[in-house]
């Protein structure tokens, strides 16, 4: 079977997918929310980005074909913006960090 063949993996696949346009949506009004709802929307962010780091790192180990092309593929992406993976998420989370400063957290 391969790794996206896999009932769990695309539960997960979902979920994230889901809850990261959630997020996004709600970000948009970010600069509305009061001290507790940043507090609470950057926590939930700090948990999906945790989440993406472990689905994507299972992704990368697996040895299934399709599971490697969607790394390159991913690769392929972020060298155009001129990042690996783990510079993206590195980003992600001093952005995250910023975010905590501002609201004095």
């Amino acid at each position: 079977m391969g790794f996206f063949d896999s009932e769990i993996v695309q539960s997960e696949a979902k979920h994230l997918f889901q809850d990261y346009q959630t997020l996004v949506q709600l970000g948009s009004r970010y600069g509305r929310f009061d001290r507790e709802g940043k507090r609470l929307y950057i926590e939930k962010m700090e948990t999906l980005m945790e989440r993406w780091r472990i689905f994507m790192k299972r992704v990368e180990l697996s040895e299934d074909f399709t599971a490697q092309m969607t790394v390159k593929q991913l690769e392929t992406f972020l060298e155009g913006a001129g990042m690996t993976p783990q510079q993206m998420f590195d980003q992600m989370h001093r952005t995250l960090e910023r975010m905590k400063a501002e609201i004095g957290s």
